[in-house]
């Protein structure tokens, strides 16, 4: 591989926000006439229109919720009992998990009755979300400095992206539409670590977070924005890829994910290869204080 030169800084920048800390909800299941729910301990379910508590559920069973009239109806004990919300919420007790999709999530499940079908929604931290999207979005076999990379990129994108699925109800999907997002299911102590050792870390240009473009492969060499979408993108330029050996997939725009397996295989760390897939960005931490 032909040795990359590469002019690397990094400068904390402070994003005060205006909320205490992130959280990102995520859909998981759109339009379904039927869903399966649990949790690992023993939960509540509550009305979010109230406040109030609608039933209980038992630690590590599986409940069945289904849309009736404006409202849903839940599977106890072989009968379905209506509960008198559109707008419920399960939230575990600390340290807690909450399952849905057959799969385990931190955080806590929003179920709406939306046009008579359901809507499972997770409401979780920004970096509880990024543990379940880097072994969902990478290997969790590849290099520590890739998947550190993959972490910063996803952090990035998702805070440049909240609210783009507001007509539906969350910020975004839990698929490669989106972001792709295993839950807690995904997770592996080595891409724990990447997420850990980037905590809170993002990209920026002109001092705004970017959506930083990511794809498997680009064939050789990535891809501008302009000519997959028409529009130029400032951060994003088409340079060779470093994936020559892996044919294109996907869009080819910003970070080839094998190209930055195969940099941090030749002994870049994750900020050299975030630098170089994106043209001109600075690395901000994202603040959990009020301005």
């Amino acid at each position: 591989m032909k040795k990359l030169v590469l002019l690397f800084s990094i400068l904390l920048l402070t994003f005060l926000g205006t909320t205490p800390c992130y959280a990102i909800k995520i859909g998981i299941i759109v339009g379904a006439s039927q869903i399966g729910v649990g949790s690992s301990n023993d939960t509540s379910i509550i009305d979010a229109n109230t406040n109030k508590t609608v039933c209980k559920i038992s630690a590590m069973k599986g409940y069945e919720i289904v849309p009736y009239k404006n409202t849903m109806a839940i599977k106890l004990n072989g009968k379905f009992y209506q509960i008198y919300s559109d707008n419920i919420v399960l939230k575990p007790a600390k340290d807690g998990f909450v399952n849905a999709k057959r799969k385990w999530y931190r955080g806590h499940l929003i179920i709406q009755n939306r046009n008579n079908k359901l809507t499972v929604i997770n409401n979780v931290d920004l970096e509880n979300y990024i543990r379940g999207v880097v072994p969902a979005e990478m290997p969790s076999s590849w290099e520590l400095e890739a998947l550190k990379a993959q972490a910063i990129a996803a952090r990035s994108y998702a805070l440049a992206n909240l609210g783009k699925r507001a007509s539906l109800g969350f910020d975004l999907k839990d698929t490669p539409e989106d972001q792709a997002y295993g839950g807690a299911s995904a997770e592996t102590v080595k891409t724990n670590t990447a997420v850990e050792q980037t905590e809170k870390l993002v990209l920026t240009y002109n001092y705004k977070v970017v959506s930083a473009y990511y794809s498997a492969s680009a064939g050789g060499q990535s891809i501008s924005a302009k000519d997959v979408w028409g529009a130029d993108v400032p951060y994003i330029r088409s340079v060779p890829s470093y994936d020559g050996n892996v044919k294109k997939n996907g869009h080819g725009v910003g970070m080839s994910q094998h190209g930055a397996n195969n940099l941090a295989k030749d002994g870049y760390n994750a900020y050299q290869i975030l630098q170089y897939f994106y043209q001109n960005v600075r690395f901000a931490k994202v603040s959990d204080k009020n301005s």
